[in-house]
């Protein structure tokens, strides 16, 4: 798609069904729900691999988030677009498809937007696309606990929600299973 063109999102209802197509730029002022997605990319150490955010964004400038996320384009799957802002932002497609963890629902906090997590191991290198990412760098989970407790405020929001609901998530698996 040429540059000068703008993205066409799906529109979907409160079921994550579509039900019309808009350009962002309306999705966005008219607060439409639509479609994105977060990868979290793992160093085999157990680091997370986190972004900041171009100050060329038009949301969330200047703010840590997760290793990619985008929306998803008019028509396109949840998975194909993992790897497809994977590969965007990070200038590394994986070999094997990214594990699919769980979706968060549509709201104001994560800009109206339904959104799939999915998770890789890869201990880099990158080539961050610099339209979309300042920089990016490998934290600890304790560091990025503790980071969000302090400065929630140097976040996106929608990775503030997302990182909370890993972390339950990754709790579930954990606790013993009752019989």
């Amino acid at each position: 798609m040429p540059d000068s063109m703008e993205e066409i999102f799906d529109v979907v209802n409160n079921r994550d069904e579509v039900i019309d197509r808009k350009p962002r730029s309306v999705v966005h002022q008219q607060d439409l729900l639509h479609r994105a997605i977060h990868v979290l990319v793992f160093h085999s150490d157990g680091s997370l691999f986190l972004q900041k955010r171009s100050m060329l964004k038009d949301c969330f400038p200047g703010t840590w988030d997760s290793s990619a996320s985008g929306h998803l384009d008019s028509g396109e799957s949840y998975d194909v677009c993992a790897m497809r802002e994977t590969e965007e932002e990070l200038g590394w497609r994986p070999d094997r498809p990214l594990e699919k963890l769980f979706k968060i629902d549509a709201s104001n906090d994560t800009g109206w937007e339904f959104v799939w997590i999915y998770r890789v191991t890869y201990d880099g290198p990158f080539k961050l696309h610099p339209e979309e990412i300042e920089c990016g760098e490998w934290f600890s989970r304790d560091h990025v606990n503790q980071w969000l407790a302090s400065n929630p405020e140097e976040f996106a929001s929608a990775f503030r929600v997302l990182w909370k609901r890993y972390l339950e998530w990754e709790l579930q698996l954990s606790a013993p299973s009752e019989s």
